[in-house]
């Protein structure tokens, strides 16, 4: 395909933006997708494909990826768009940080439903659709928080180890038609999600990872650098 297609959750900022901007230089047309507008236009306008206008090849979601009509729309949006979907990145996250007699149960529905059902969410309305291509990839960005959380990230770490079992679950069943499905972990990542749970002081920069690390990592695996990793967690890690 000389133009793939992309959906990206949490596109906005981030990991979610720094893949945006990265697959764009590889000539992927994308839907950005998050609840906030003006952090989508900046995303927006730094994607470009050259020779191209960003209205062909950027479509603009504003939703809320807990909200199941929200994605189903942006699916058919998508399709509606471009004619296909190649890939589907779930870079959105919520992480609040507390012990788990202050973590109230609306906080632990939406750190659930934001990491895991909208990856449920947007696979389970893709599925017909790879299935009718016989191929597509999802990459789902967890966290090594899922085998080794932060004290007070129960709900972000349970529900990140879930991811890894789902994406294992869903690269067994899309292998027949040619979908892979890989899961990224990354180690603290220089985001403002971090930065509104740890101090510089907690996590110093120089010991996150840069959100294009990760980025570079999604690219390989939409590239099948990584195919034989369909199911496995990846590991991304800063090691000095």
């Amino acid at each position: 395909m000389p133009h793939p297609v992309a959906i990206i959750t949490g596109a906005g900022r981030g990991i979610g933006r720094a893949t945006a901007i990265l697959l764009a230089k590889l000539n992927y047309r994308l839907t950005l997708v998050s609840r906030s507008t003006d952090d989508l236009s900046q995303t927006q306008r730094l994607c470009r494909i050259k020779g191209l206008s960003q209205k062909k090849t950027t479509l603009l979601a504003h939703a809320d990826v807990c909200d199941l009509d929200a994605v189903q729309e942006t699916v058919r949006l998508t399709i509606k768009k471009f004619r296909r979907v190649d890939a589907f990145l779930h870079c959105a996250g919520l992480a609040p940080l507390g012990p788990i007699d202050r973590l109230s149960p609306r906080q632990w529905h939406a750190t659930i439903d934001t990491n895991l059902s909208a990856a449920y969410y947007y696979c389970h309305a893709l599925w017909p659709v790879w299935r009718k291509q016989r191929g597509g990839t999802a990459v789902l960005v967890s966290s090594v928080a899922a085998r080794d959380p932060f004290t007070g990230f129960a709900a972000y770490g349970a529900a990140k180890a879930a991811l890894n079992t789902f994406g294992l679950a869903l690269a067994r069943e899309g292998a027949e038609f040619g979908v892979r499905v890989h899961t990224i972990a990354p180690g603290a990542v220089e985001t403002t999600m971090l930065r509104a749970v740890f101090t510089t002081q907690q996590i110093p920069p120089e010991k996150t990872l840069d959100p294009a690390n990760v980025a570079a990592v999604i690219a390989q695996c939409l590239r099948g650098d990584l195919r034989f990793t369909s199911g496995e967690v990846i590991y991304v890690h800063q090691t000095a």
